[in-house]
């Protein structure tokens, strides 16, 4: 029997699986720290832990991306390890806060199947879910990633897509126990502007550009121990180039997006996203935001924005589809998020 594994192919995935993923982790500052080096990451509550007891926690969260990308590399191995393209992701939530010393693990169940007309790949959609140490939910989203067929004549599973919300209600986010933002310091946290201050359909332009080098995404894809092919290894895709994890996009772009978004400071919901086209080593990653709304959160002093988030590699600055209603070529990333922000 072999002892190794060669990942799950498409046909090894039925709707109703359960996937409990493989090695915990303990959480320490140096994946802080580490997540800091790797993107110019810059907002307060993550940054110091004075200025996130100003604000009633107990000390500086683990980033609540830092955090996704922890309990997305756990899935890795039984979701994604031969992955073509990992699509995209609804229903995301973060409902506590991680701190150095918490334990995470993760389990997925698959929410839906589809095979692709050329019989060659398919797409899977999961649910997963991060737990702390004390079995509490951490975060949870559905993704859906394109899966490539071990054995071409398995036959192709009955179609199953599931229903999800486009949008998370505002009354379904989680504000962190103890959250408050009554005396925030905004020359601390980098610029003065507050929910009011930003008008919906807002757009704005982060300005700044950062680009991908090949050392710093193998180290982030290690570090959160993603171990998808295309990521790590050049044989695996027909260009022999290694494909930038999403998730450094994501990050490499909400980083950016300081500029301008300073005071978005926790994200709590994930609506959507869409990896449009992909990003290779070499690129510039530029970012541009849109206020899609604005809501109250039934905590004085904490406000709710929510954000269209836009990652590409040139090109003016919104811009988005083309005359045929695709994504534009130079589009990497279209993610749309709810943040905390001081009313």
């Amino acid at each position: 029997m072999a002892k190794t594994n060669p990942g799950r192919f498409f046909e090894d995935y039925a709707v109703g699986d359960v996937l409990r993923h493989a090695v915990p982790r303990t959480v320490s500052g140096g994946e802080r720290a580490l997540y800091h080096a790797l993107y110019p990451a810059r907002h307060a509550l993550y940054s110091s832990d004075e200025f996130a007891r100003g604000c009633g926690l107990p000390e500086a969260p683990l980033d609540d991306l830092a955090a996704f990308h922890l309990v997305f590399g756990k899935t890795v191995p039984d979701v994604s390890l031969n992955a073509v393209a990992n699509l995209g992701y609804a229903e995301g939530r973060w409902h506590r806060p991680v701190y150095a010393g918490d334990t995470l693990r993760a389990e997925s169940e698959v929410i839906g199947v589809k095979q692709n007309s050329n019989g060659k790949s398919g797409v899977v959609y999961v649910r997963t879910r991060g737990l702390n140490q004390h079995d509490d939910l951490v975060l949870d989203y559905v993704r859906w990633v394109m899966v490539r067929k071990g054995d071409l004549d398995a036959p192709a599973p009955q179609t199953v897509i599931p229903d999800v919300q486009n949008v998370i209600r505002a009354e379904d986010l989680v504000v962190p126990a103890g959250l408050q933002f009554d005396s925030y310091d905004f020359v601390q946290a980098g610029e003065a502007h507050r929910l009011a201050d930003y008008e919906i359909g807002e757009q704005i332009d982060h300005v700044d550009g950062v680009t991908v080098e090949e050392a710093e995404h193998m180290l982030a894809t290690r570090l959160w121990q993603n171990t998808a092919k295309v990521h790590f290894d050049t044989t695996a895709r027909p260009d022999g180039s290694r494909l930038i994890y999403g998730g450094h996009v994501i990050s490499m772009a909400r980083a950016l997006s300081f500029n301008g978004l300073a005071n978005a400071q926790m994200i709590v919901g994930l609506n959507g996203g869409a990896h449009a086209n992909p990003c290779t080593s070499g690129m510039t990653i530029r970012a541009w935001s849109e206020v899609l709304d604005k809501a109250e959160t039934g905590v004085p002093g904490v406000g709710a924005i929510r954000l269209r988030l836009v990652a590409t590699s040139g090109g003016e600055p919104f811009a988005l589809r083309g005359d045929d209603g695709k994504y534009l070529p130079e589009v990497l990333l279209d993610l749309d998020y709810w943040a905390l922000m001081p009313v």
